[in-house]
């Protein structure tokens, strides 16, 4: 036991809090930040073992990754001396524990508390951690809220008839209140059925803590007890415990419902996610008390925000219509403290989803009254507006091929990008006008005075230009000395001084950041590495995302800097290649796209013609672009690792290996001898043609240089051409060819206004087919090779990524998730017949305006195929007052 006054680093123990089997609990002073904290000594037991030490060191890293007002946060992890410590939030109040011993909690507590857990668990879960030891000793009861406790630290295993010395907490938090005996009892009661078997404990195992940790409260009694061991394990294992309506009888049915499929004996049968818990428990505490307990939702019902929830002390939400309108009174003002925080999802029409996810496809009115959004319907992507209060959605005409919409100040009018020009459509009338060109417009804001900040093309600076239109000027250079490629998303700071906006190095995480330029000396700072898409709140924080996940940091107006560290907030956004589908509202309200990491895992697959599927060996990884090698023995393909790698897959070993390159490296393809990749490597403030050889360990090679972003699509079978796309800032992306030679020139092939790539040439070389929006939306071409002529329209109804078969009898392309096959005769001339459907099924197309799969002679597709569902892309999650949830969440 340490005495009061001993150091711990800068750490001072003032008091003991309590002891347990692994480690001592101490209140102690923070000496550089002057705060009061709890300190959790490890036992010499724990320090000794190498491998608690390393699970220790594991756990508490995923531990501070949490942050949640109702998750206790960890600060710090030190050693001093022989010592290991945590460094933990300290807490006033009192456990569940020591209230459950005064009797049973009113309905409205109980609830209140339990939906605090529930939320709790759901945003670890999220995170990929499993409390594993949920009971009412780790749920404190504090001023704010219920607190959960020892998040992760906990793991049961059951060998024979013992527990191992890993049954209970590895640090407990409270203090022992029974003996060595009672505290298994203790654990005992709140296991889950397949823990007590042996099995692995995962998130359904908490749920099943959760429902007996609820009906305590609830009951004023445990939901399992037993004289014994032997007994109680029994009673867990074949018994119900009594309803909880007979055991309190003025509780309302639907809360029976919710406890009893929390204790379901088979986890399949529980709630399967914490998040479904949260929900489902809120709409229960809003039932009538006499409501029958089978009148409870199911999965699939509808949810919260759909019904009516008058537990506002718990949730503060409105009653919703089915359809996501809603009315709430709005302040336009920048929000004050306080206030209810409400959640929501606008849901599309059923033949409609989200387009333009490439970036931003949603954006709110400052005043938070209107939700603009890119959606698309039969074919045609155009902007959508909806009222706040009202269900009526607004189609604008004029803004086929929209996408990255953003406000004016007063809310009357819309900018946006559309057909290479930045556009801009009113609010009242549906009236558009062109501004200025825009061939790859990547973000834009827009000043009180008429001046519009946007970003034209996505291998350049920032520029402005009048929303009357005229004459459009730079604003940013690119440093590319520090290897930058494009500034992209200006946001306008408030007083309209500075502007923020991405800086981009290249695809990989590490290769952006959060900067700022103020507009009258041009003087630039980083407020955040590896971010993008910045938006600024009200709160005073700059928002950004990173990996599917929103972060904020405090920001300095004056001194134009960030100030502290960034906080990683709840909200899962989704991620495009060009930016993040989320927006902050002046008046605090937030909406965004729901995304998940888990979109990323993705596998490498066989998928023969009819559509069955057949895995290769290849670990899940982040997989796009993959492509067969001449010979068939390997594969190239694409992993984001935070920097975009090329990696090769070994069809004989199973063996993937990374190809060793210098920074993010796209789009592999194959030299028509098999002995090099080229592919679009970013260096030195480019994006161009780069090539090596695979089997020497030579190093890379500029094939290409030039100032505009060069992607590769595929060497010809006699190694003498290389086709590519170029992104430029007056013609979009259009299709190249490049002879191979030391002095070779290349030479367009298609070159219009609009955007043309995925080139692919045929087996004999002979026809060129491609992808192009001319028609005003994308579809598969094909024309002769080398030397231009008349062209012919394959897919009739959208088509991207055309790829030949290796005879040249058939050209595939995807619409949308069908694998599309034509018969073709591509001699001397060229004729096309009707497409058919092969397959349908959820694969990941190629980015960088190249084929992401690949067909091999015997008719099989080298396929990447997501092993998770993608997150709905037919609603849009929308938060009211999300500010007061941030100030939560940051201070």
């Amino acid at each position: 036991m340490l005495a009061a006054g001993t150091r711990l680093g800068s750490y001072e123990v003032i008091s003991a809090i309590g002891a347990g089997g692994m480690g001592e609990v101490y209140r102690a002073r923070d000496t550089r930040l002057d705060r009061i904290v709890a300190i959790k000594v490890v036992s010499a037991a724990l320090a000794s073992a190498p491998e608690l030490r390393e699970r220790f060191d594991r756990e508490a890293r995923a531990i501070a990754a949490l942050n949640h007002p109702h998750i206790c946060t960890l600060h710090d992890v030190g050693r001093h001396e022989d010592l290991d410590f945590l460094v933990m939030e300290h807490l006033d109040g009192e456990t569940l524990e020591q209230r459950l011993k005064k009797g049973q909690l009113p309905i409205d507590q109980a609830v209140a508390i339990g939906v605090e857990i529930a939320d709790a668990l759901a945003a670890a879960h999220r995170a990929g951690i499993v409390h594993r030891d949920l009971k009412p000793g780790n749920v404190m009861l504090t001023k704010s809220g219920a607190k959960l406790l020892d998040f992760g630290l906990a793991k049961t295993a059951i060998a024979g008839a013992g527990v191992t010395p890993a049954g209970a907490s590895m640090l407990p938090t409270t203090p022992p209140a029974l003996t060595q005996q009672g505290t298994i009892l203790g654990t005992f009661q709140y296991m889950a059925p397949e823990q007590l078997e042996g099995q692995e404990a995962d998130a359904r195992s908490d749920i099943f803590a959760f429902g007996a940790v609820l009906y305590e409260m609830l009951a004023g009694r445990k939901a399992f007890d037993a004289k014994s061991h032997a007994s109680l394990i029994a009673a867990i294992l074949d018994h119900q415990p009594p309803p909880l309506t007979a055991v309190n009888p003025a509780l309302p049915r639907a809360l029976q419902h919710v406890v009893d499929r929390c204790l379901a004996k088979n986890p399949d049968e529980r709630w399967q996610t914490a998040a479904d818990l949260h929900r489902e428990l809120m709409w229960a505490a809003a039932a009538p008390a006499d409501a029958p307990a089978a009148a409870a939702p199911q999965r699939g019902a509808a949810p919260l925000w759909q019904r009516p929830v008058p537990l506002a002390a718990v949730v503060g939400v409105a009653a919703l219509a089915a359809c996501a309108a809603w009315a709430i009174p709005r302040a336009v003002a920048t929000p004050a403290a306080g206030g209810r925080v409400a959640r929501l999802a606008v849901v599309l029409q059923p033949d409609e989803e989200l387009a333009g996810l490439a970036g931003p496809a949603v954006a709110l009115s400052p005043d938070g009254t209107q939700v603009a959004y890119v959606a698309a319907s039969g074919g045609r992507q155009l902007l959508h507006l909806r009222a706040i209060d009202r269900s009526e959605v607004t189609i604008l005409p004029g803004t086929e091929q929209a996408s990255f919409p953003f406000f004016s100040p007063d809310g009357q009018w819309l900018g946006f990008f559309g057909q290479g020009k930045l556009k801009k459509v009113s609010v009242a009338s549906g009236t558009t006008q062109v501004v200025a060109d825009a061939p790859f417009g990547v973000g834009g804001t827009w000043h009180p005075d008429g001046t519009i900040y946007f970003t034209a093309v996505n291998n350049g600076g920032l520029s402005k230009v009048q929303a009357t239109g005229g004459a459009v000027a730079a604003v940013t250079t690119l440093d590319a000395a520090a290897g930058e490629v494009s500034h992209r998303w200006p946001q306008l700071l408030p007083g309209g001084t500075a502007l923020m906006f991405n800086a981009w190095r290249g695809p990989g995480d590490d290769e952006k950041s959060v900067d700022v330029v103020e507009l009258a000396t041009g003087r630039r700072m980083v407020v955040a590495q590896g971010g993008q898409s910045p938006q600024y709140s009200p709160t005073g924080h700059i928002v950004y995302a990173r990996s599917d996940d929103l972060f904020a940091i405090r920001f300095n107006l004056q001194g134009l800097r960030a100030v502290g560290e960034p906080v990683r907030l709840e909200e899962s956004v989704y991620i495009g290649g060009e930016g993040t589908s989320f927006s902050v509202s002046a008046n605090g309200d937030l909406a965004y796209v729901s995304g998940s990491p888990l979109r990323y895992e993705r596998q490498l697959s066989w998928v023969a013609r009819d559509g069955r599927i057949e895995p290769l060996s290849a670990p899940p990884r982040a997989y796009t672009n993959a492509v067969l090698s001449p010979d068939e023995r390997r594969a190239a393909v694409n992993v984001d690792a935070g920097t975009v790698e090329i990696a090769m897959y070994d069809f004989a070993r199973g063996s993937l290996t990374t190809v060793a390159t210098p920074g993010s490296s796209q789009a592999p393809r194959w030299t028509a001898d098999g002995a090099r990749l080229t592919y679009r490597g970013t260096r030195a403030g480019s994006r161009t043609l780069w090539w090596r050889a695979i089997d020497t360990g030579a190093a890379e090679e500029q094939l290409l240089a030039g100032p505009h972003i060069q992607t590769p699509s595929m060497w010809s079978s006699d190694g003498e051409w290389l086709v590519y796309s170029e992104s430029h800032p007056e013609t979009a992306s259009n299709i190249w060819t490049l002879p191979r030679g030391a002095k070779a020139t290349p030479r367009a092939l298609v070159n219009t206004p609009f955007t043309e790539n995925a080139p692919r040439l045929s087996p004999d070389g002979r026809w060129l087919a491609y992808q192009s929006d001319e028609p005003g939306r994308t579809e598969v071409f094909v024309q002769p090779f080398p030397e231009a002529g008349p062209r012919v329209q394959i897919s009739s109804d959208g088509g991207t990524e055309p790829v030949w078969s290796r005879d040249g009898r058939e050209l595939f392309y995807l619409n949308g998730s069908r694998m599309m096959a034509v018969a073709v005769e591509a001699g001397s001339a060229f004729k096309a017949g009707t497409p058919r459907t092969l397959f349908e099924g959820r694969f990941t197309p190629g980015p960088n305006g190249v084929a992401g799969y690949d067909v091999a002679a015997d008719g099989r597709f080298l396929m990447v195929q997501p092993l998770h569902p993608d997150p709905p892309t037919n609603q849009i999650q929308v938060v009211l007052n999300w500010v007061e949830e941030l100030r939560r969440r940051v201070n």
